[in-house]
């Protein structure tokens, strides 16, 4: 994985580099916001709060960050940031973006995952829901 424009990067993002390089899911707990809002590229409705994000990121720590994950691109707000992402699972190369908002308290309380092409996201459908199953376990 690489940093990009690491001079610029705020805080919370850096933090979120460190977590992603490591695969230490541990970590989530101290970024994420009580209310923190995650929205999957393949769930229909926001999911609201830190355990339920906690959970879909530590499977896409799993699913995704396998040895080909880096990211490619930054953008940089006030309180947000977009993360352009490339990978390849299965054979698929998947692109897409992280979209990460956060508060004064420097805690991530908005994550939007968007990926295309439509192949990777049915993969991903499959592969991310085999790993929730998996890590609440269920067979």
């Amino acid at each position: 994985m690489t940093n990009p424009a690491s001079h610029a990067m705020p805080d919370v993002i850096r933090t979120w580099h460190q977590i992603v390089e490591a695969r230490d899911p541990k970590r989530l707990d101290g970024l994420l916001a009580d209310d923190v809002v995650f929205v999957s590229p393949v769930v229909h409705t926001p999911q609201t709060g830190k355990a339920v994000t906690a959970a879909y990121l530590t499977a896409a720590l799993q699913v995704l960050n396998n040895g080909h994950f880096r990211y490619l691109g930054a953008w940089y707000g006030e309180a947000s940031a977009v993360l352009e992402f490339e990978t390849t699972v299965d054979g698929i190369v998947i692109n897409g973006v992280d979209m990460i908002g956060w508060n004064e308290a420097g805690k991530i309380t908005h994550f939007k995952v968007m990926a295309r092409p439509l192949k990777a996201i049915n993969l991903l459908h499959q592969l991310m829901g085999a790993m929730l199953q998996k890590m609440a376990g269920r067979p």
